[in-house]
This record gives structure tokens, C-alpha cells and sequence, in this order.
């Protein structure tokens, strides 16, 4: 397994480099809109604390960003008004990782509708921040 790069795109989220629509942020944790959702209210949550993946992660960053993920998670659910949610979390590229720093997706789920691939296709701005909103008054 390659070595955490603190360069990687949720990294520079992490330093402000790169703009994000925040839902919930701490000092170890960070939860933003992904902005190619595969659902309406697709919610990423990310450690601070450079880990490449669960694999290498402490058991206490892990704790406490599983903690954090069930939180924003309710709180998509309920503001997304979503039947139920999916949780996803991927190690390593044969596994389906493309960023390298450990993430949870938050996956609101609607009965009938299926999800969207994650094809690079990047969605509105205004209806993320929305979606933004909406989650962070659940919290």
C-alpha cells in the first residue's frame, strides 16, 4: 500500500485550497457534498488526520469519524427525505477508491429510484449548497 499523500484533492478541502459545500465541520472532522453526486443529498465525511484509508487509519481517528458519519448520515436522511441511506467506504483503487484519503459517502436513498455512477459529471452548485443547508439544519 502506497504512503498517505496530504496533497490529495480532500486534502486541499481540508486546508481551504479547494471550495466545498460544508454540511458539518469540527476540529478532527469534515462533511461536505460530493460534487458528482450518485444521489440527491450525497454527502462525503473525512478525518482531518491524513489517513489513505481505513487500513491505516488510528483506531481512534476511525472511532471518532464513524461517530460523526452516523450523525450527518440521520441528518441527510431526514433533510433529504430519503427512505432509507447507504453507507460507503472504499480501500484502495481495486477496490473502488479514486481518492486517497479515508471517506465515508453518505448515500441518501429513495425507493425507485436508482443510483447514479459516479462518472465525473459534476452537478449544480446552487443545488448543492441547498442540499448543504437543508442537512446542516438537521444537525
Amino acid at each position: 500500500m502506497a504512503e498517505y499523500d496530504p496533497d490529495n484533492i480532500f486534502g486541499k478541502v481540508i486546508k481551504g485550497d479547494i471550495p466545498s459545500h460544508k454540511v458539518f465541520e469540527d476540529d478532527d472532522t469534515l462533511a461536505f457534498m460530493d460534487i458528482m453526486p450518485m444521489s440527491r443529498g450525497h454527502v462525503l465525511v473525512i478525518p482531518k488526520t491524513g489517513s489513505r484509508n481505513l487500513l491505516d487509519a488510528a483506531p481512534q481517528v476511525l472511532a471518532n469519524l464513524i461517530q460523526k458519519t452516523q450523525r450527518v448520515a440521520r441528518a441527510a436522511m431526514a433533510a433529504m427525505e430519503a427512505d432509507g441511506v447507504r453507507i460507503m467506504q472504499f480501500n484502495e483503487a481495486a477496490a473502488g477508491q479514486t481518492v486517497f484519503h479515508l471517506h465515508f459517502h453518505i448515500l441518501p436513498m429513495y425507493e425507485g429510484v436508482a443510483l447514479k455512477s459516479h462518472t465525473g459529471e459534476m452537478a449544480d452548485a446552487d443545488e448543492l449548497a441547498a442540499h448543504a443547508e437543508k442537512i446542516r439544519a438537521e444537525l
